[in-house]
């Protein structure tokens, strides 16, 4: 099976960032392009869908008011712990910190416990279908812009 990769200027309309937001985030290691990173002039990053998962979570939980540095210890924690299985995961930002719940349980429990005020609450999954949805509405046509397939030779323009 082959996965769709987007390239950047797709990847930022998708998901809703600046090309500067994604960049920074990439070269600092946030976000990392899992089909292929840039290697050098006249080479492109291509994301894939879980990357764009990835960075559609961090938007939501900046804009909510979570400082990055609080966002990459939750994306880290996921990495580390969960193996990447963003489907269970819904991410909680307060004042404080950001945190990564893995059942409906642990979300109880922190809430019960009196951590504060959350100003986010992302439930991955539903991400998931924001995003599958907003892919569908931009899905392109033949000659349209800003994706590849990894699977084969055929490449699309960046339009």
């Amino acid at each position: 099976m082959t996965e769709q990769g987007y390239r950047g200027p797709q990847t930022c309309k998708i998901v809703g960032i600046t090309y500067r937001q994604l960049d920074y985030w990439t070269r600092t290691g946030l976000v990392v392009p899992s089909l292929q990173a840039a290697k050098g002039s006249g080479t492109q990053r291509l994301y894939s869908f879980n990357d764009l998962l990835q960075l559609k979570v961090i938007k939501n939980l900046t804009e909510a008011g979570a400082s990055l540095q609080k966002v990459r210890q939750a994306i880290d924690y996921v990495r580390d712990n969960l193996s990447d299985d963003w489907s269970r995961v819904t991410i909680l930002a307060d004042g404080a910190g950001v945190y990564a719940c893995t059942s409906d349980a642990e979300v109880v429990d922190l809430l019960r416990s009196g951590q504060g005020v959350f100003g986010a609450v992302v439930a991955v999954d539903m991400v998931r279908e924001q995003l599958q949805g907003t892919l569908r509405e931009l899905r392109p046509s033949t000659e349209d812009v800003g994706y590849v397939s990894t699977g084969g030779d055929a490449t699309a323009g960046e339009g």
